[in-house]
């Protein structure tokens, strides 16, 4: 469970500062939903005397200087280049001020809150107390209602929220209240696959070489396509990471079968180094692609393009049975700071432990349990429509913190083209439905402070040394169309700002309006960069089939920086850490194969359009491994 102290104990440490002074302000919104979200119903008035755990996420010092501090050391025009933080240097620099708790408390204790009852985290980072929903609707001047989804589970909510005009800066949210957005799936997440059940492409005959790359990806494809010829040799100093959520699991026998077959033997009978996340393990119960299909993909060819001298660590996230097992579970795990930070985990969106399902992981949350490897790569993701936006910016500046530790991490874009998982769009009123007509970005890949990566492929009758285009798909078990396009949610990165003003300025809608997806010019693009993710022979269930999917590109970039981490450790130089400024430079920018054929369809339209220089939908374009190891290695 998470650490609490008593909120007068602690404030015994500035009592005297504590004045018992009414301060009387005007109430002001805080936090307001627009509509019930998708599939939940209005099922009744709340009992008045039923209690509620009522928790209030402490605003963060220097929240606002963020973006500042990332660029700073990730700018490689800045003096402090490469200068990572150490992680309690990230969480002192983010901890709510004593006004803050100051503030919050008296509020609260005015209003009749007993203050041995107030609870406050030992991060600091939020306030908890149990009390009546009559009393919780008076102190925030709201009405909770139960709501009920069509699955059965039931959420207790309210439509808005108000605090004191002087209490409001001090609090970034208070729950149980607007927040219960996300939709329910029997998965955590979507993974990023177009190959469905009833669209596997069993592979009689694998070839070596780069022969058929046009029909059959290969590690031998990928390594001549992307100039990426390396040997590892400062592994013990190094570390990759993948990352699956339970019951998505691997199978040994698959991987033995994979790297004997590709004359890998010194990866034969050898797992990657497993870390267990919140009871995270192998699931034997079913071992059909549905269940091994994703980590297959994602470790046979992350092992195999970092070769076996370098160990890559699998983050297996989540118990078997919980639905909820999220990215903020994941990142408790990196950063015990997190598990509070602004309000902690939702219990709406994210899986709270102990598990006490049958089969539940019934330990402790994970808090600071696992070490952030230099690079992570996940391959699955939400719809930004499906989460709130104090949600994702919560989520989302902590992949920032995580890059002032130097951290690398990358998400796959999506396979639905400007469609979110599942063939969603959006509706006007912000729902979500196969038949909406406004583009549904990814998310985190929609992140400014992930590096997102969408898909390429080669055209039939082409081979490894002919231009690329961007990868789409259509049969009758689904289509995929690399994910791409531009947040709802999240500004513009500096970094970004002149690539998507010349491509927006040269772009001319087809089939669709300027109404269909966010064109102010004003917010994040993406994916950052692109790699094949057409066809990739992998060993599944006995058999090798084929699967396409941004799950593919987003390892294998994984592993290319992995191994440029290799490069400059070897010559006694840092990790990389994020990015984004670094590859959106001028120079960078030529190392990066230009893709400037294809678009990616979706919501009824054909989507946006490949083209010269950054676009939705390829990004930067594909990587030169050498030369991109060259300009890093130049760098500080």
């Amino acid at each position: 469970m998470l650490a609490f102290l008593s909120l007068s104990l602690f404030c015994l440490s500035f009592a005297l500062s504590i004045q018992a002074s009414s301060k009387l302000s005007p109430l002001i919104l805080h936090e307001r939903r627009s509509h019930i979200p998708s599939r939940w119903l209005l099922a009744r008035k709340h009992d008045a005397s039923a209690v509620l755990r009522l928790r209030f996420g402490l605003k963060q010092s220097n929240i606002h200087k963020l973006e500042d501090y990332l660029y700073d050391i990730s700018d490689p025009t800045s003096s402090n280049f490469g200068k990572h933080w150490t992680p309690a240097e990230v969480a002192k620099t983010f901890a709510p001020s004593v006004e803050t708790v100051r503030v919050v408390y008296e509020w609260l204790t005015e209003n009749g809150i007993p203050s041995e009852s107030l609870k406050i985290s030992a991060s600091k980072s939020w306030i908890e107390v149990n009390t009546t929903v009559e009393e919780a609707e008076k102190l925030i001047h709201s009405d909770y209602h139960v709501y009920r989804h069509e699955f059965g589970q039931e959420q207790v909510a309210c439509n808005e929220y108000y605090l004191p005009e002087h209490v409001a800066p001090h609090v970034d949210i208070v729950t149980p209240s607007v927040h219960f957005d996300a939709a329910i799936r029997p998965k955590p997440m979507t993974r990023d696959t177009a190959l469905m059940k009833s669209d596997i492409t069993v592979v009689n005959t694998t070839y070596p070489g780069v022969g058929h790359c046009d029909t059959q990806i290969s590690l031998d494809c990928l390594r001549a396509l992307y100039n990426f010829h390396y040997s590892p040799s400062k592994s013990s100093l190094n570390s990759f990471a993948i990352v699956e959520y339970t019951p998505q699991t691997f199978n040994q026998s698959d991987m033995d079968l994979f790297f004997t077959n590709y004359s890998i033997p010194e990866l034969v009978g050898r797992p990657p180094f497993q870390v267990s996340i919140d009871g995270g393990y192998q699931q034997t119960f079913n071992q059909s692609f549905d269940y091994v299909g994703e980590p297959h993909l994602d470790l046979q060819y992350g092992m195999g393009l970092v070769t076996s001298k370098l160990n890559v660590t699998l983050y297996q996230v989540g118990d078997a049975v919980n639905p909820n097992t999220s990215f903020n579970n994941f990142l408790d795990a990196l950063d015990g700071s997190y598990c509070t930070y602004e309000g902690g985990d939702d219990p709406t969106t994210d899986a709270i432990y102990p598990d006490r399902q049958t089969g539940g992981y019934d330990g402790p949350p994970a808090c600071g349990t696992a070490k952030p490897a230099a690079v992570i790569s996940t391959s699955y993701g939400y719809n930004e429509a499906d989460l709130t936006s104090f949600y994702a910016t919560r989520q989302c500046n902590e992949y920032a913190k995580l890059g002032l530790m130097g951290v690398t991490v990358l998400y796959s874009s999506g396979d639905s083209g400007v469609a979110g998982n599942g063939q969603q769009c959006l509706n006007d009123d912000g729902t979500q439905s196969a038949n909406g007509t406004r583009f549904n970005p990814s998310f985190p890949a929609s992140c400014p402070f992930v590096t997102s990566v969408g898909a390429t492929q080669i055209v039939a009758g082409n081979s490894v040394s002919d231009p690329e285009v961007a990868a789409s798909r259509v049969t009758a078990g689904g289509v995929f169309y690399s994910g791409g396009g531009f947040s709802n949610v999240f500004g513009i990165p500096d970094y970004q700002k002149d690539v998507v003003a010349t491509y927006l300025e040269n772009f001319e809608t087809i089939n669709f309006t300027s109404a269909a997806y966010n064109s102010s010019g004003n917010s994040r693009g993406f994916p950052d960069v692109a790699v094949n993710g057409a066809a990739y022979v992998v060993a599944a269930d006995g058999e090798f089939i084929l699967e396409w999917g941004t799950s593919a590109s987003s390892p294998t970039m994984g592993s290319i920086l992995a191994m440029i981490n290799d490069a400059r450790i070897a010559v006694g130089k840092g990790t990389i850490g994020f990015i984004n400024p670094m590859i959106y430079s001028a120079s960078f920018r030529t190392a990066f194969n230009d893709v400037t054929s294809g678009s990616n369809p979706g919501c009824g339209t054909e989507g946006f359009t490949c083209s010269s220089g950054w676009d939705p939908i390829t990004g930067l374009g594909t990587p030169n491994f050498e030369k991109l190891k060259e300009l890093w290695l130049a760098l500080p």
